[in-house]
């Protein structure tokens, strides 16, 4: 794929030029693996699980797990014109040469992605197509636990924690390969590998090979001692979420009844605190991110969460560095919380109520009251928030619509809490419809459909349409029937996710690609009645996800769904008795499964106790004298944002010293964008330990001046940045620092000092050198152009561009050119008057139809005027 990135849109996205991208050489490797996400770089770079599985396995000298993700089908596209494999980033090694792909299976509507990727890359689509030469295909994630749709197109998957499960499967590829065992010998040595699903051992759900019938998850018991990453690759300034995520905890046992994962990661386990404090502090100065995110299934009820943001608090403000949590469960911050977040900026915050009525909330065990909600959102209001955003689902179990009624108005009573004279005050209101999901007390229970979906939207929309500073936003409801379909079915409906793949359906989970009809028409063509899936199903029917097993028994999930239509609650074990739902087999009482896995708190005596009881002494928004300046607003996407208000201006505003930076851009790094390079070189100084000035204002930036824009997939020999620090540095060790945290491609040649003035010298003119990659007689005629170019008085160039369109004689803009040897050209081009555009458009303009993988463009010289003017090196 390198040899045709720049035909490539957003080629930065697959030149693997990340910091923190692991490269090991091929030969001093025996298993080399693709950690393969089937949707686009942005979403893929945001997903921490890639991230932790890379670590764990590039930790062991023999193994190499690279990245892949899936190309935009515009990039598809190019690649199947050009016949080029799909290759992973790192090595740029097509993914049939490995020796296995693994997909990360995080939602449904991914699973015609898996085979877009397989097909991409050349390897058949289904298992038993597959020979001795192709690659092991796994699949692990969430939807592994009912990924019966994709099984036919899987060798094996990993239920559960993949940490350990991974390295070892890749161990016994390896271990195969040294005893001569065939494909189908690998596959049964992977049986031995707790968590490892071999859908070809199973009929549905019935096994057929002895000893081998019932697949239980895989567990890490200590997250302490499982692999996190303190540097993984980390993107260019283009993914999602564009942050240093830190697990805190996995599991969740509050039992709420429509979460799966609630379900399938228990038992509960957290990290401690002195673990948590060691992996943000080294993995913050190693990575560079600015923002800081605290994860699990449910953060607020991490056992020491007060004292966790406390002790990141006052790194993260010496840094810049902002803070963000995920919705928070209304009631989990105690006053003490709220006071530490009060000191800084605040753009939103979001509660999950999930249903509109008492009643309703009792039916999913939601736990929490309308006073829990209202006073959780009155103390966000006094603290100073002005936005709230609160996510429900309609179409729960036994919803009526004196239900949607009941949202709609706790969204007023909501709004009613606020104080008067807000300027900026706005309730949002998410909806999103609820979809059965495998392994939940609610996997029996009927999905409504499209029309019923729509209606009970509009009814909410009607309730809360006098209220302006309400909105409401909702999940496309076509994506939500597309997924009940995939949710609860079997291993039947996988020729319809081939015939759909066929008929173009890509990328069903982006709103702008979603298009129902190759779905419907791949129902239709195989005979399969996809509304049927979402009907209600009996009790005591088989069902495609009962020969795999989540912990958590079938008798607990009808239980809790007997309790639900009881409207009774179920306690949170970590703060009672044990619900003995069978994740954890000794607390329990069920031996069958001898994992042994205990939950893991940070407590002896519950902190959350200790802050229930100082809620009752200290009043919402005060927060100690000796409180840390910490805060939370919501960062789009998910979550409440912690970021440094502008406080100590003085000191991150003061100019101590200007240098100009010489740097090269070559390789990987010359498919950088400007915002791209502008991205990765605020992060550059993060991690040299420089003190970079920022501006002043409510979004302080680091003060950095760039010269002209290099066009995207063109190098250059002398590059360069202004900067100012607040803290003055020798030259030398500028560039000593900064060299040593920039990622490939990127390198200091020298750094100058400047005056304090913010104008910086631009340059005049630059010097590029365009060499040809085609036969002689065709570089000739390239050449013969540029001479044609260089008689004629005058050049008119029609050019399109963000401003608009326009006609300009793009003759005076080259000064000079020399003809090199194997017809190379010197050619200076001038920007005297600000007259600047592309060199990369200037040069297809004078050889109109080059294709841009014929030619390459270095940039090798600056020209600068004046007394002032920096001496070129070039």
């Amino acid at each position: 794929m390198r040899r045709i990135l720049r035909l490539l849109p957003k080629p930065s996205h697959f030149a693997g030029a990340e910091w923190g991208a692991v490269r090991k050489d091929p030969a001093s490797v025996s298993v080399r693996v693709a950690l393969a996400f089937p949707d686009m770089y942005e979403v893929g770079m945001s997903y921490l699980g890639q991230k932790i599985l890379s670590e764990a396995v590039n930790r062991r000298p023999r193994l190499w797990a690279e990245r892949v993700y899936a190309p935009s089908r515009e990039a598809a596209q190019v690649l199947r014109e050009h016949a080029e494999p799909l290759c992973t980033l790192e090595s740029d090694t097509p993914l049939a040469e490995l020796d296995a792909v693994a997909f990360h299976i995080t939602h449904e509507l991914c699973y015609t992605n898996v085979l877009y990727m397989l097909d991409l890359a050349g390897i058949p689509l289904r298992a038993d197509q597959r020979g001795a030469e192709h690659p092991l295909i796994l699949a692990g994630g969430g939807c592994a636990f009912n990924a019966e749709p994709l099984a036919p197109f899987v060798d094996a998957m990993v239920l559960g924690d993949g940490e350990e499960a991974l390295p070892e499967v890749l161990e016994a590829i390896g271990r195969a390969r040294e005893q001569g065992l065939d494909r189908l010998g690998l596959l049964h040595a992977l049986r031995a590998v707790r968590g490892v699903y071999v859908p070809a051992f199973f009929e549905g759900s019935k096994p057929l090979v002895e000893g081998y019938g019932r697949v239980e998850k895989a567990v890490v018991a200590d997250l302490d001692q499982a692999p996190f990453p303190l540097l993984p690759a980390v993107s260019c300034g283009q993914a999602v979420h564009d942050r240093m995520s830190l697990e805190i905890a996995r599991g969740c046992t509050r039992g709420c009844r429509f979460c799966q994962a609630g379900m399938i990661y228990r038992p509960v386990r957290e990290r401690s605190l002195p673990e948590l404090g060691r992996i943000a502090g080294e993995g913050l100065a190693a990575s560079g991110y600015e923002e800081l995110s605290f994860l699990s299934l449910s953060t607020g009820d991490f056992s020491a969460l007060e004292s966790l943001f406390e002790q990141s608090a006052q790194r993260c403000l010496a840094d810049q560095v902002a803070i963000s949590l995920p919705s928070l469960r209304a009631g989990t911050l105690s006053p003490r919380m709220l006071g530490l977040m009060a000191k800084l900026r605040r753009t939103g915050a979001t509660v999950a109520p999930e249903a509109g009525s008492e009643r309703l909330r009792r039916v999913i065990n939601k736990g929490i009251t309308e006073e829990d909600i209202l006073a959780h959102a009155e103390r966000l209001f006094a603290a100073g928030w002005q936005s709230v955003k609160l996510y429900f689902m309609i179409g729960l179990p036994t919803e009526t619509d004196e239900d949607l009624e009941a949202l709609a108005d706790l969204a007023v009573k909501v709004l009613g809490r606020a104080p008067r004279g807000a300027k900026r005050l706005q309730v949002t209101v998410a909806v999103s419809t609820f979809v059965p999901k495998a392994h939940t007390p609610f996997q029996w229970e009927a999905q409504i459909g499209r029309e019923e979906t729509e209606r009970r939207l509009g009814l909410i929309k009607a309730r809360i349409a006098p209220y302006k500073r309400i909105s409401i936003k909702w999940h496309e409801p076509r994506m939500s029937w597309l997924e009940g379909v995939f949710s609860r079915g079997g291993r039947e409906l996988a020729p319809a996710v081939e015939r759909a793949y066929a008929l173009g359906a890509t990328f069903s989970s982006w709103v702008e690609h979603l298009d129902l009809d190759p779905w419907e028409q791949a129902f239709r063509e195989c005979g399969i009645d996809a509304g049927a899936y979402l009907d209600a199903r009996p009790l005591d029917a088989p069902l495609p996800w009962d020969h795999l097993g989540c912990g958590v028994t079938r008798r607990h999930l009808l239980g809790e769904r007997e309790r639900a239509l009881a409207e009774k609650a179920t306690p949170d074990c970590r703060y009672g008795d044990c619900v003995r739902c069978g994740a954890c087999p000794s607390l329990c009482g069920d031996e069958q499964d001898a994992s042994g896995v205990r939950p893991r708190l940070n407590r002896g005596e519950p902190e959350w106790k200790a802050s229930m009881e100082q809620s009752r002494e200290e009043p919402a928004g005060e927060p100690r004298e000796d409180a840390p300046d910490a805060s939370a607003g919501a960062q789009e996407g998910g979550g409440n944002a912690a970021s440094p208000r502008p406080q100590a201006r003085e000191e991150l505003t003061r100019r101590a010293a200007h240098y100009r930076v010489w740097f090269s851009k070559t390789g990987p790094a010359a498919y950088l964008s400007q915002l791209e390079l502008a991205s990765v070189l605020e992060r550059a100084l993060r991690r040299s330990g420089l003190k970079p000035s920022f501006s002043a204002g409510f979004h302080p930036m680091p003060m950095i001046t760039f010269g002209w824009a290099l066009p995207v997939g063109v190098e250059s020999r002398e590059e360069w940045f202004a900067l100012f620090l607040r803290e003055p540095a020798l030259p030398g060790a500028v560039s000593e620092k900064l060299g040593a945290a920039l990622p490939e491609g990127l390198k200091i040649l020298r750094t100058d000092p400047l005056g304090m003035g913010k104008k910086v010298a631009q340059p005049v003119a630059e010097e590029f050198r365009l060499a040809y990659h085609l036969p002689e007689a065709e570089r000739a005629t390239r050449v013969a152009q540029w001479r044609d170019f260089l008689a004629a008085g005058h050049f008119p160039w029609y050019s399109v561009t963000k401003r608009g369109a326009r006609t300009m004689d793009i003759r005076p803009l080259v000064t000079g050119l020399t003809e090199r040897q194997d017809a190379e050209l010197s050619i200076v081009f001038s920007w005297r008057d600000n007259r600047y555009a592309s060199p990369l458009k200037l040069v297809c303009a004078v050889n109109e139809g080059l294709s841009l993988k014929d030619f390459s463009l270095t940039k090798v010289r600056q020209i600068f005027e004046g007394p002032d003017a920096p001496l070129s090196r070039g």
